[in-house]
C-alpha cells in the first residue's frame, strides 16, 4: 500500500515512529523554499521532533523553487515521508525509521505563486527556512512584480513585500529567515541581495526599515550527511519491513547538527523547535561550530584521503574498518585538536566531536568514496589544514606527526602523469584523474625530487605562507615520503 494519513493507524512495525495524531492539525508556522533532501534530512525533522514533544507546535508550507513535480509527488501521501536513520551512534549500529509529518502542504512557485504569497497574511507564520543550493543567494536583476520573481532572493523580497502591506508594517509580523545554503555568512548575503531587489524594485522607503528592523537574517551552518533516495535493494527491504511504499523515502546518518546566529530575545522566541533539542545550537555567533567543523571534520577527510588511496582503501568505512588506519585517523584528530587553541574551544567539545566524527567515518551503509573526496584537494589542503601546521610555529603542544604523515601522502598522491592534458594518478591500484587546478604545478614539482619537494613547500602562492619556516617539517615529510614508498602507508604509520 501507498503511505498516505489513513493508514497510518495500521502500521505496526517495530523500530518506526509515528507521528502523534494532533500534530496533523498544526497551524503552519514556516515557509520553506526547496524540497530537498538535505532540508528534509534536518530542518524538517528537527521542527517534526520538537512538534511530537510539544514543544513547537507548527508545520511547514514548502515552495518548490523550480519546476512542480514534487506537488504531486508529496499530495499523493499526504505530505508524509520517512527518513531511515542509518549508521553508527556512540559505537553502536543504528538503524530506524521515522515517518514525517512536518510538511503541511507543497506548492509550485512556477505554477502557484500567487497562493504562496497569500500564506504571507497568515499571523502565525513565523520562519522562513531555504536551501536553494549555493547559486541560490546571488545578485539578480529580477523585480518582486515578476510573477514569481526569477532569483530566490527576489522571491523572498516578493513575499516579505506583500507580508509588510498586509499587516500595515506591523513591526511584531517580521520573520527569523534561516538560509541553509552552504556558504559563508548565508544570512547576512541573503539580506544584502533581498535588499537590492528592494532598491531596485523602488519599493518604499518605509518597507525597507522594516525589512531591517522586524526581520531577522540569521547565519546558520548545518552538518549531516544525507545521502537522499536508498537504492533499489535498500528501498525494497525497507519497503518490505515497513509494509507501506514509500518514494519519498530518504536516508540520513544519525548525527546533526543545526547552528544559528541568534542576537535577540526575538528570535529566541520564534525558534521554540530548538528548546529541548541538544542538536540545534542558537547562539551569537556561530564561528566555533564552523571552526570545529572545518578543522574536525573536513581537515581529517583531508589529511586522510591520500593516505587511504596509498593504502588501498576505495571508501572511507572500508579505510575505518582497518585498525591501524583507525588508529591513524584517531591520531590525527588528537593533534589537531592541540593545534586548536581558541579560547572558545573547550577541550571536552572538541574530543566529543572527534568521537562523532569516528562514528560518521564508520557508517556501514554509507560508501562515500576517497576519490570523491579528493576532489579539489590542494585548495583543501590550503584552507583546511595548513592553518593548523603554521600554528604549530607558535604552540610548543601541537604535534605534527600524524599531520606530516598524512601531508606526505597527499604529495607522492599527487605525483602523476600527464596524458592529453590530464594528470593521472595510477600507481596505488586505481586511475584516478586529478581534479585539482594545482596539478600542472605539483606534477613539475614532483618531477625534481628533493629540490622539488622544498619549493612545493615554500610556495607562498599555494599555502599563503611558506611552509619550510615550520621547523622540521620539510625534513619529516620527506622521510615520511621515503617510509611510504618502501614500506607502504599503513607499516610507515606504525612504525613511526
Amino acid at each position: 500500500m501507498l503511505l498516505n494519513k489513513d493508514n497510518i493507524g495500521s502500521l505496526k512495525v517495530d523500530g518506526i515512529s509515528l507521528p502523534s495524531a494532533e500534530s496533523f492539525n498544526f497551524p503552519e508556522k514556516v515557509i520553506q523554499f526547496g524540497t530537498g533532501v538535505l532540508l528534509r534530512g534536518l530542518p524538517d525533522y528537527i521542527v517534526h521532533l520538537a512538534n511530537q514533544q510539544g514543544d513547537f507546535r507548527g508545520r511547514i508550507l514548502v515552495v518548490q523553487s523550480t519546476g512542480s513535480g514534487a506537488v504531486d509527488s508529496f499530495a499523493k501521501q499526504d505530505n508524509l515521508y520517512t527518513l531511515a536513520v542509518n549508521g553508527v551512534e556512540a559505537g553502536t549500529i543504528k538503524d530506524e525509521y521515522v515517518l514525517i509529518n512536518s510538511i503541511s502542504r507543497v506548492c509550485a512557485a512556477a505554477t502557484q505563486w500567487q497562493k504562496i504569497l497569500k500564506s504571507a497574511e497568515n499571523p502565525e507564520l513565523e520562519v522562513l527556512i531555504s536551501n536553494t543550493t549555493e547559486v541560490g543567494i546571488v545578485s539578480s536583476p529580477d523585480s518582486v512584480d515578476e510573477n514569481p520573481p526569477t532569483s530566490f532572493p527576489g522571491k523572498v523580497c516578493a513575499f516579505l513585500f506583500h507580508r509588510y502591506q498586509y499587516f500595515d508594517g506591523a513591526p511584531n509580523k517580521g520573520m527569523v529567515i534561516l538560509p541553509t545554503e552552504l556558504i559563508d555568512n548565508n544570512g547576512s548575503m541573503l539580506k544584502k541581495f533581498v535588499l537590492e531587489v528592494a532598491e531596485r524594485s523602488e519599493l518604499p522607503e518605509a518597507f525597507i526599515q522594516w525589512l531591517v528592523m522586524a526581520n531577522d537574517f540569521c547565519d546558520t551552518l548545518v552538518d549531516r550527511i544525507v545521502p537522499g533516495k536508498l537504492n533499489a535493494s535498500q528501498q525494497v527491504v525497507a519497503e518490505a519491513r515497513l509494509g507501506y511504499e514509500d518514494p519519498l523515502m530518504i536516508m540520513a546518518e544519525p548525527y546533526y547538527l543545526w547552528a544559528i546566529s541568534a542576537k535577540n530575545q526575538r528570535t529566541l522566541d520564534r525558534l521554540s523547535f530548538a528548546r529541548s533539542n541538544k542538536s540545534v545550537h542558537l547562539v551569537p555567533s556561530i564561528k566555533k561550530f564552523k571552526e570545529i567543523k572545518l578543522r574536525l571534520l573536513n581537515g581529517t577527510h583531508t589529511f586522510s584521503c591520500a593516505a587511504a588511496i596509498i593504502a588501498g582503501f576505495a571508501t572511507v568505512k572500508e579505510a575505518m574498518e582497518n585498525t591501524s588506519f583507525n588508529r591513524f585517523v584517531s591520531s590525527l584528530m588528537d593533534e589537531i585538536i592541540s593545534c586548536m587553541d581558541d579560547p572558545e574551544l573547550e577541550k571536552s567539545e572538541l574530543k566529543e566531536f572527534a568521537s562523532q566524527v569516528i562514528d560518521r567515518f564508520a557508517n556501514p551503509f554509507l560508501a562515500h568514496r576517497w576519490e570523491s573526496i579528493s576532489l579539489n584537494y590542494t585548495s583543501k589542503m590550503r584552507m583546511r589544514n595548513v592553518p593548523l601546521l603554521i600554528k604549530s610555529k607558535i604552540l610548543s603542544n601541537c604535534p605534527l606527526s600524524s599531520m606530516t604523515l598524512g601531508f606526505a601522502a597527499y604529495v607522492l598522491f599527487m605525483r602523476s602523469h600527464e596524458l592529453d592534458g590530464q594528470f593521472i594518478q595510477n600507481a596505488y591500484g586505481s586511475s584516478i584523474v586529478l581534479q585539482d587546478d594545482q596539478a600542472a604545478k605539483l606534477y613539475e614539482y614532483n618531477q625534481q625530487g628533493h629540490e622539488g619537494l622544498v619549493k612545493l613547500l615554500e610556495d607562498k602562492e599555494l599555502w599563503g605562507s611558506s611552509l619550510m619556516e615550520i621547523p622540521g617539517f620539510a625534513e619529516q615529510v620527506q622521510k615520511d615520503k621515503q617510509a611510504i614508498v618502501q614500506k607502504g602507508f599503513l607499516k610507515a604509520f606504525e612504525e613511526k
